[in-house]
Formats: structure tokens, C-alpha cells, sequence
């Protein structure tokens, strides 16, 4: 159910979890309850891998059309979202000694293992890509 859990946080929080519930509430054997919960986790990664290849489609539109902004955007939304979050974070209350606030270490640290993992992962999959061509 750890699966679930990891996309019910992207599905809406508790969504999953209450459906998990829904199932394992059901006056059904133990079988058909751990069918159901495999069924379940296999529509949720379908979706999640039309949902990444939608947006790899949206990414390669964005690429072929001939406008500077369109193929630039979404660098320019990071650099920014990131110029403006690091200025905030670091001088929210430094007037005198420098500390980081604990409030933004939690997204200090999603965010680092997300570029980690959207880089190291999406750099793994394009030389395998590369290889099975």
C-alpha cells in the first residue's frame, strides 16, 4: 500500500488511503481484497504514466514551435521561482545573525531530491532510450 500512499499525496492526500479503506472494509475474502487493492494500484500507475507522457508531448509542442518564449518558459519559471524563493528564505529575519528558518528546510529538501531524481533519473532513461535505438 506504500505505493498508494506515495500517490494518494499526489491524488489528493487521504483519497487513497480512504479507498483502501473502502476495500479492506468490503465483507470479501482476503483474496479478492488484495485483487482489488492490485487493480487499483495498476489503474493509479496508468494514469501517472499517460500523465508523464502528456506532458512530454506538451514539452515537445513547446520545442518545434518557433517562438523564443515557448521553448524558454518553463527555464524562466524556474530560474525565477527559484531566484525569488532562495532571496525570501534567506533574508526572512536575518537582520542580524543568518539562520534558515525551519519552515523552509522541508522544501529546501523536496526540492533538492526532486531535481536530483527528475535529472539523474530522466539522464538514465535517455541513454537507455539512446541504447535501445
Amino acid at each position: 500500500m506504500s505505493l498508494l500512499k506515495g500517490l494518494g499525496s499526489l491524488l489528493g492526500g487521504d483519497t487513497l488511503k480512504d479507498v483502501g479503506n473502502i476495500i479492506d472494509d468490503l465483507h470479501t475474502s482476503g483474496e479478492e481484497k488484495l485483487e482489488a487493492k492490485q487493480k487499483l494500484e495498476q489503474i493509479l500507475i496508468n494514469a501517472e504514466q499517460a500523465a508523464q507522457a502528456q506532458v512530454s508531448s506538451r514539452w515537445e509542442a513547446d520545442m518545434k514551435h518557433g517562438s523564443w518564449l515557448s521553448k524558454n518558459i518553463r527555464p524562466i519559471t524556474l530560474i525565477f521561482l527559484t531566484a525569488v524563493f532562495v532571496i525570501l528564505s534567506v533574508f526572512d529575519g536575518n537582520l542580524g545573525e543568518f539562520t534558515i528558518s525551519d519552515a523552509y528546510v522541508p522544501v529546501y529538501q523536496t526540492l533538492l531530491m526532486t531535481v536530483y531524481a527528475a535529472y539523474f533519473a530522466g539522464r538514465s532513461v535517455e541513454k537507455v532510450k539512446k541504447v535501445t535505438n
